[in-house]
């Protein structure tokens, strides 16, 4: 079986948009027997994830992970999006929500899920306490807005360095979960969890996860900025549950914009890699 992959098509994103067109094109012409999206295809509010979709001319099977800006929204709840609307969407337009039904081919399946974060991947280097990653804010960043200057009431665990980074990660802004990271992280892995024992006498499990799971498919250090926004890249807790079964294979994951494959224990980790200035996709034998 030949799979056709990609992930941050960025649709809705004006710098992106005639990017993703164009690898569409060539995901188009490049045939393959399964097409699967692993995440951040497009916002969820207006008709952009539709319009997305519909690009796509591929007669097998299509299946579509989300990624966070799925659940970008300034209208609904980013909870009630994840579990209701964007399944019902996506199946109106001919593609399989994988975060709740498996791919099953004979010997071989996929499961899918957004995943989350839970901070794990936070830099210790930066001596930023775990507030503000709650926040999703900085300590420079909340010096100037005042609906986080609570946050620095007591600097006494905040590095001077720390006060030096400005940056904010913006599903602060547009997800609108009502529940914590933490939480949302126990909902789907409990998910993922649960399908994936249901599967143990598949030979081959192939995982599509848009957030990270290995702390080896983190991207080098560039810039205290880009480290804070590590954070908020996946958790190691995914990892742990794709290790507790020796069937899976292979995983495929997005979110960081950084290309890398790592053998983490049996699994074949591959990030895509592609991003906003760039986008990327694998036809691969599985």
């Amino acid at each position: 079986m030949r799979l056709l992959v990609t992930a941050d098509l960025h649709y809705n994103h004006p710098r992106s948009h005639p990017l993703a067109r164009e690898l569409i094109d060539k995901m188009n012409a490049a045939g393959g027997d399964v097409l699967l999206l692993v995440g951040d295809t497009a916002t969820a509010d207006g008709p952009r994830l539709e319009e997305c979709l519909s690009l796509f001319h591929f007669n097998g099977p299509k299946l579509l992970v989300p990624g966070n800006h799925e659940l970008w929204t300034s209208r609904a709840d980013s909870h009630v999006l994840y579990t209701d609307e964007l399944p019902r969407r996506c199946r109106a337009v001919g593609w399989q929500w994988l975060c709740d039904q498996p791919f099953v081919a004979g010997d071989l399946a996929i499961v899918g899920t957004l995943g989350w974060y839970d901070y794990s991947y936070a830099q210790p280097s930066l001596g930023i306490p775990r507030r503000f990653y709650e926040a999703k804010v900085s300590p420079g960043a909340a010096l100037h807005f005042d609906e986080f200057k609570s946050l620095l009431a007591d600097q006494s665990d905040v590095s001077p360095a720390a006060l030096d980074i400005v940056a904010r990660w913006n599903d602060g802004v547009h997800v609108k979960l009502g529940r914590s990271d933490e939480q949302f992280l126990d909902e789907l892995l409990e998910e993922l969890d649960r399908q994936l024992a249901t599967l143990r006498n598949i030979q081959t499990i192939i995982a599509a996860i848009h957030c990270l799971p290995f702390v080896q498919l983190l991207p080098p250090s560039h810039s205290a900025q880009w480290d804070f926004a590590k954070a908020y890249l996946g958790s190691d807790r995914i990892g742990q549950v794709l290790l507790k079964y020796p069937n899976v294979r292979r995983l495929y994951c997005g979110h960081s914009h950084w290309a890398v494959r790592a053998q983490v224990g049996h699994v074949d980790a591959i990030n895509i890699g592609s991003g906003y200035r760039a986008k990327l996709f694998r036809l691969d034998d599985v």
